[in-house]
């Protein structure tokens, strides 16, 4: 497993510093779960049923819930726009043993993506101070770009140091 991540700046402003961390974090997840197959990307440490490829699915989720749906009152991206979330509030994380590692690399990527042209032209129109077209729903008050950055930083934070064990527990491979 080959580190291909890029270290967030050390001395920028805080659009380079904050993209850079997003960035390192996205780098990260797509580390931990590189070379893996199926079985690899479905295999869960009991009690949680929580996987590597459920994690791939619901970040790709929280991208597009947060740039699409919460900062442009958008639809959320396929698949996610057809979900029964009703049914399975998550969905995300029970489907994802049923997508190829292909699949679940390509939504990511494909979230990724859409989340970072939506970020550019936020920060040519308005930047960090932007609010969100939706509000939220127990305040009613707009976020603005600035927190969704450090809130996606703070859920790939999370979500990377449950990959870390996840992996370990596969195939012994740990770091950072």
């Amino acid at each position: 497993m080959t580190d291909h991540r890029t270290d967030p700046p050390v001395s920028a402003d805080e659009v380079d510093t904050l993209r850079g961390f997003l960035d390192f974090h996205r780098d990260t997840l797509r580390w931990k779960t590189s070379g893996l197959d199926a079985a690899e990307l479905a295999h869960r440490l009991r009690p949680s049923s929580m996987t590597l490829g459920g994690l791939l699915k619901h970040l790709a989720f929280v991208e597009s819930q947060w740039f699409s749906q919460v900062f442009l009152d958008q639809p959320l991206m396929a698949p996610f726009d057809t979900a029964d979330w009703a049914e399975d509030r998550d969905w995300d994380w029970t489907t994802a043993a049923g997508d190829s590692p292909a699949e679940l690399r390509m939504l990511f990527d494909r979230a990724v993506a859409a989340s970072d042209a939506i970020l550019d032209d936020a920060l040519a129109d308005g930047g960090l101070d932007r609010l969100s077209a939706r509000a939220d729903r127990h305040t009613g008050e707009r976020w603005n770009l600035r927190w969704i950055l450090v809130h996606m930083i703070e859920e790939y934070a999370r979500h990377n140091g449950h990959a870390d064990l996840l992996r370990e527990a596969i195939d012994g491979t740990v770091g950072e």
